[in-house]
């Protein structure tokens, strides 16, 4: 898993050429990103950190909602200003914004000098050479990516359809971007379910797992790399093996990674809640090594609205599921996301969600106030609320989960937490706890340092007080 092992460098007859990556969206864009990386490494290519010193700056966007979609259009306008100021030849749009509309993003951003979907990625040197050489590059249609594979998960396992930058896989070259002791590990690519307000299935595609193989082979280079925690990642991890036989797999695989040489944590990513069976539950529970972390997408609570999102649930199978991972670990972290102001949403509807809040005690909720994208079943919906009451009961919702969200921090206090140090500055050491997941979940800075400490350890902390979500602690002296 080294960026030397399938290329040779060119000749050293001239200064390579830089590329500048820059990545926008969730983790598993960066996952993809550092694969862009490694493969433009092998190809002669020069990384470099800051755009303004790149030949080339390849933007990895992001498409899942407006506000995503603006920042990528605006960091997309910033990298194209740089080739009238600085060395700055060439910028190229990548990722899902790009994937999703091709030629239309194309057409309305002439600043970017091609805009590349998913099956450019194993070319992607090719590509970016004969862009810098000034040769035009179509964009690609935007297709359904779900028609690529065959529908059947058993028959999409021994498939030998070829798609291209769907998943990655066991040949894929990675370079790492970021130098932390976290990095994400994919597990899959795709998503199988129909949730009527997402777009992502459509241009991310079918649901494909990884071979458990080649998971843990990334992961065994990943541990060479001072990296501490794998951070599990997919756009459904509770399908995880589904499509090669064996819906248990994730249960098997997790002893595997931590069983590895360096690896202190994993820790497992988005969870669909109709899907979380009593197996996963323990095994993330209960294996050593293994953060109780659970990223459950509870989306809505009222029975009604989640039927009209095509989800299923209501507060007391989802109450009933917090209590199955309470009585198991206590202290686990949890945290959701829920969409206010979908189509047909009432004033009870919102109380129930409300209640549900109130009741469900979890470290962070994230709060969308509902929004029509293209291309979904919801976008067609009758029953719309204008903007400003969205605005407003997001407005709501957003209120009650930073005093419930902050709540839940208080509670930690006096209890001891297991923190990743991430940042070292002046004598202050900045990380995350077991409960708390990488950028979204809030963090834990530390008072106090053993003697000799370094990021990468992992230190055990008492909890002193907290900063809304934030946690402050105090080493305990205690072997982590």
């Amino acid at each position: 898993m080294t960026s030397t092992d399938t290329h040779s460098a060119p000749a050293p007859t001239s200064a390579p050429t830089t590329v500048a990556m820059v990545t926008l969206g969730c983790a598993r864009n960066e996952v993809d990103s550092e694969e862009l990386a490694g493969r433009l490494e092998a190809d002669g290519f020069l990384l470099v950190d800051d755009p303004a010193d790149a030949d080339t700056v390849v933007v990895n966007t992001c498409g899942f909602v407006e506000a995503a979609k603006k920042d990528s259009v605006d960091t997309l306008l910033s990298a194209a200003d740089l080739k009238t100021t600085g060395r700055t030849r060439s910028v190229v749009a990548v990722g899902c914004l790009a994937e999703r509309y091709g030629k239309d993003l194309a057409e309305s951003l002439p600043e970017a000098d091609a805009v590349l979907g998913f099956d450019d990625y194993p070319d992607i040197a090719a590509r970016l050479r004969s862009i810098m050489a000034g040769e035009a590059h179509p964009a690609h249609t935007p297709q359904d990516r779900r028609r690529l594979l065959p529908i059947s998960p058993v028959e999409r396992a021994v498939s030998t359809a070829a798609v291209p930058g769907h998943a990655s896989g066991p040949a894929s070259l990675r370079r790492r971007l970021d130098g932390g002791p976290m990095a994400p590990l994919k597990l899959a690519s795709g998503c199988d379910r129909r949730c009527s307000f997402c777009a992502i299935p459509a241009f991310r595609g079918s649901f494909v797992s990884r071979r458990p193989s080649d998971v843990v082979q990334e992961a065994r280079w990943l541990a060479t790399q001072d990296v501490r925690e794998l951070f599990l990642v997919s756009e459904n991890s509770t399908s995880y093996g589904k499509d090669l036989g064996d819906l248990r797999l994730l249960e098997t695989l997790l002893p595997e990674l931590t069983a590895i040489e360096g690896v202190e944590r994993v820790r497992v990513s988005y969870l669909q809640p109709a899907e979380t069976r009593p197996g996963l539950i323990e095994a993330i529970a209960n294996t050593p090594g293994v953060a109780p972390y659970f990223d459950l997408s509870f989306q809505h609570a009222s029975a009604g609205v989640l039927r009209r999102m095509r989800r299923f649930g209501d507060p007391d199978s989802f109450l009933g599921l917090l209590d199955r991972v309470r009585a198991l670990a206590p202290e686990a972290g949890v945290r959701s996301n829920v969409i206010v102001g979908f189509p047909g949403e009432t004033e009870d509807d919102l109380a129930t969600l409300c209640d549900f809040l109130v009741a469900a005690r979890m470290d962070v909720t994230g709060v969308f106030g509902y929004s029509d994208e293209d291309g979904t079943e919801a976008a067609s919906y009758e029953g719309k609320l204008d903007e400003d009451e969205v605005r407003a009961r997001a407005e709501h919702v957003t209120g009650l989960v930073e005093e419930l969200n902050a709540q839940r921090a208080e509670e930690r206090i006096g209890q001891v937490v297991h923190v990743l140090v991430e940042s070292l500055e002046d004598g202050v050491a900045e990380g995350r706890g077991t409960h708390q997941g990488p950028e979204v979940d809030g963090t834990t800075t530390l008072e106090e340092l053993p003697d000799g400490a370094r990021i990468g350890d992992i230190v055990a902390a008492l909890v002193v007080a907290t900063d809304g979500v934030d946690l402050i602690a105090r080493a305990s002296g205690d072997d982590a």
